[in-house]
């Protein structure tokens, strides 16, 4: 009778296991807005079933030592001391394990920062911004079958980090903006053409990335709430059109109103002036900015 020792079972376990995909192969569900820890890399390598029809796992290899297979559809999650490392993943390179002796350059990796990568039919290892990534990462599932060899990966410590703030909003004076009850592209003021030009630039200055921005109007409860919703939304797709002209992309933002709904003042009385001044408040365009991405 032959016997096999524990350890030759474990080594082959990550070979042999690939050739029929099992449900106790995968784990939790993808999900977005990840935060590297502060102190750590945070590295993903994923497999997207539509860009990697071979059959077979997709070894991925952390300086040169065997740490998952992916099999379409998965991703792999972990964290390393930041520095020089040589990461590579091969597809079907069973037997000859080519992450093991290959020639992988070394890479520089900075504390704080998420690495995406993509295994890919023509690039096994194909490095990918956040938002690419984290498209194509919907519905993938972590592998979680395989025993890692890796010794320099390490537990994410994510108590170490502070997840920022993901969304800020800028509020404009209606006032500012517009003359009273006024909308249109030719209506805004000077002063309201240089707020939003200001804060165009302002956005620039920062580095921001933004995933989306929202233009909101809003608008005091004199009138009807149709007309004061519609009087909100030409406002906000007024102010759109300008941050488009100042340099922000089209595709990311929106123009949506919120009408008489959101009062910071609820109680103006009085003559119809009285009631007009005491409402200025509620006269406003905010534009949110989700924040989540930054460039480096």
């Amino acid at each position: 009778m032959v016997r096999l020792c524990a350890t030759s079972l474990i080594s082959m376990a990550p070979i042999a296991a690939w050739a029929v995909p099992s449900s106790h192969a995968f784990s939790t569900q993808y999900t977005s807005g990840n935060v590297a820890p502060a102190e750590q890399v945070q590295v993903i390598y994923y497999r997207n079933a539509e860009t990697t029809p071979v059959h077979g796992a997709a070894n991925v290899y952390v300086d040169r030592e065997f740490h998952n297979g992916l099999l379409p559809g998965s991703y792999t999650q972990f964290c390393l001391a930041p520095g020089k490392h040589v990461l590579s993943s091969y597809l079907d390179d069973a037997p000859r394990y080519l992450g093991k002796t290959g020639k992988a350059a070394d890479t520089n990796l900075d504390a704080g920062k998420i690495y995406f990568y993509r295994v890919d039919t023509n690039n096994p290892s194909l490095l990918v911004s956040q938002d690419t990534a984290e498209r194509e990462l919907r519905g993938s599932r972590a592998q979680v079958h395989a025993l890692s060899r890796a010794s320099r990966v390490e537990a994410c410590n994510y108590k170490t980090s502070v997840k920022p703030a993901t969304v800020k909003d800028y509020t404009l004076s209606g006032d500012v903006l517009f003359d009273f009850g006024k909308s249109g592209v030719r209506d805004i003021t000077r002063e309201g053409r240089d707020a939003i030009r200001t804060l165009a630039q302002q956005l620039a200055y920062d580095a921001v990335v933004p995933r989306r921005i929202d233009v909101i109007g809003h608008t005091d409860p004199v009138g009807s709430a149709a007309a004061n919703r519609a009087l909100g939304l030409n406002r906000a797709q007024t102010v759109r059109s300008l941050l488009i002209e100042g340099g922000l992309p089209a595709n990311k933002i929106g123009a949506v109103s919120a009408g008489s709904n959101e009062l910071l003042v609820a109680d103006c009385a009085g003559s119809r002036a009285e009631q007009v001044a005491c409402n200025a408040q509620n006269r406003r365009v905010v534009i949110r900015v989700d924040i989540g991405a930054t460039t480096p």
